[in-house]
């Protein structure tokens, strides 16, 4: 059942993207996941496609889309594999915030590099001791006449090593009460003196997504990269979160369909005790029911995305389909890759990959357990 908010457009851009993915991305995806890298030049032919940013407006290099282009390309994007995260996060997560912050300067110095690939963009938010608490961050930016000079590290930043351009999430203020009102949002870009990248980090799975550590020591940072206002920045990311949770929930989805597709495939080929797997009642009602789950979680996620795109308050909504279809993504995988017997366990098939890649979607943009208390306070339970 195709969702109501996708049109005609939207089925053109997808037979587009497809095409671009089974060229440039799908013959080339395990050597990235081995090189642990995605090449810029995969980037800059995103940008070259108008694969990247579509939603801003034309002057600043986009061609004002809906929100539907993100959930397609976001789909087709984790169809190849959810290594390629990194590419969602730039397009509708990080850009958002210069855009909505910016000033006109600032949108255009960076914007029309973000939608063509010349610039790649990163949020730091997480710390080494302070991940979905982030009224406990200790990164500090104290102003000095033009500069803010920014001391302290950033951990597990996706795109953390390609990144031009990062919007780093800091206290300008560490007296202020309550802590959050004193924090802010500054970019910080490629070239900043006392900027410096960590070792990339080493994961489970996502391999072949860059993922790295920052550190800052007394980096020198324009006053003029300050975005929006001083002490706003926490109102501003608990604005912009909702989408992020909500390209998750979409990610996660799409590799359910994506792991029961190629289960399905498996099981009708693969024989034992002289007919296919397939034919056994336990295959039949495992999947029957994984497909039942999945086909719910979509009806969901679809309506979810539909009233976000009206502009209505979903922070529930997309907290419970975060948190639901995580989990569901994790069952998914482990059940599929039970069904492939021990070839699931082996590297050459996709559905071992899967199984690696799907665990930390139930962590990050907030963990599962932060969904559910929001889903509670929203449910007038504190």
């Amino acid at each position: 059942m195709k969702a109501s908010y996708l049109k005609e457009e939207h089925d053109i851009l997808r037979n587009s993207i497809k095409r671009f993915l089974e060229k440039e991305a799908y013959p080339y995806f395990q050597e990235w996941e081995e090189k642990q890298m995605i090449p810029r030049s995969f980037w800059k032919k995103m940008g070259e496609q108008g694969f990247l940013c579509p939603w801003l407006d034309e002057k600043y290099g986009g061609y004002e889309a809906d929100f539907g282009y993100s959930v397609v390309i976001n789909e087709e994007l984790e169809k190849v594999g959810t290594g390629l995260i990194g590419i969602g996060l730039h397009n509708d997560i990080v850009v958002p915030y210069l855009y909505h912050y910016g000033t006109e300067a600032q949108k255009n110095k960076w914007l029309a590099k973000c939608a063509s690939g010349d610039i790649i963009t990163a949020i730091a938010m997480t710390e080494p001791g302070a991940g979905s608490d982030l009224a406990s961050i200790r990164t500090s930016a104290q102003l000095s006449d033009d500069n803010y000079l920014v001391n302290g590290e950033k951990t597990f930043i996706t795109n953390g090593i390609h990144a031009d351009l990062i919007v780093i999430v800091c206290k300008t203020d560490s007296k202020i009460s309550p802590p959050y009102r004193g924090i802010s949002l500054l970019a910080v870009e490629r070239d900043t003196g006392g900027f410096s990248r960590g070792k990339q980090l080493n994961k489970i799975g996502l391999h072949s997504q860059d993922t790295a550590e920052l550190v800052f020591q007394d980096a020198k940072v324009p006053r003029d990269n300050l975005l929006g206002e001083p002490g706003e920045g926490f109102y501003y990311l608990m604005d912009q979160l909702q989408q992020e949770r909500l390209i998750v929930a979409i990610g996660g989805i799409s590799a359910s369909e994506r792991m029961l597709e190629i289960t399905v495939d498996y099981v009708k080929q693969r024989k034992a005790f002289g007919q296919s797997i397939a034919s056994f009642q336990n295959t039949q009602f495992t999947l029957a029911e994984l497909q039942t789950e999945v086909e719910i979680g979509r009806t969901f996620l679809d309506r979810t995305i539909e009233a976000h795109m009206n502009g209505e308050d979903v922070v529930k909504e997309v907290s419970m389909a975060k948190w639901w279809i995580t989990e569901l993504v994790k069952k998914v995988a482990a059940a599929c890759m039970h069904l492939h017997g021990g070839y699931g366990y082996m590297e050459e098939y996709e559905i071992a990959r899967r199984y690696r890649d799907a665990p930390v979607t139930a962590i990050y943009a907030g963990s599962n357990e932060i969904m559910k208390s929001i889903i509670a306070k929203k449910m007038g339970l504190h």
